[in-house]
């Protein structure tokens, strides 16, 4: 918990892919507001949209917090999947006693897939070029 002059918060840090999102829970009406956009603008998907009210919805605190977001990095998948992290670890911080909600539907885990390195002699991470007999 961080007090400012004005404002009482709850901090956490998600992380995606390439992508990093800073998440700061307030007690309010439940609006999300990701760089200064309501998410659904920047979300127009549905399944991204789930992704990140996951934490919440499953906490049973959608309409308890407003989620001010900045992320950075990363295509729009990973930046969901850094938002929702972040949401769950700033519920942590929030309310201990949710931990075992948030880590028994997996939302506490960071998700360590990332793109592999292109090697050399490769088109990409494994595609080898055609081979040619002649």
């Amino acid at each position: 918990m961080v007090q400012t002059e004005k404002q009482t918060y709850f901090y956490g840090t998600g992380r995606r892919k390439t992508s990093i999102a800073r998440v700061r829970l307030v007690p309010g009406t439940g609006e999300i507001i990701v760089n200064g956009i309501p998410y659904e603008q920047l979300f127009p998907r549905t399944e991204h949209r789930r992704l990140i009210t996951k934490p919440l919805l499953v906490t049973e605190s959608l309409g308890k917090y407003n989620t001010v977001v900045k992320v950075e990095g990363g295509g729009i998948s990973g930046q969901s999947g850094a938002i929702s992290h972040g949401i769950a670890r700033a519920l942590v911080k929030a309310d201990e006693s949710l931990k075992t909600v948030l880590r028994q539907n997996g939302l506490l885990t960071r998700d360590p897939r990332v793109k592999e390195r292109q090697k050399p002699g490769l088109k990409r991470a494994r595609k080898a070029p055609q081979y040619t007999k002649r």
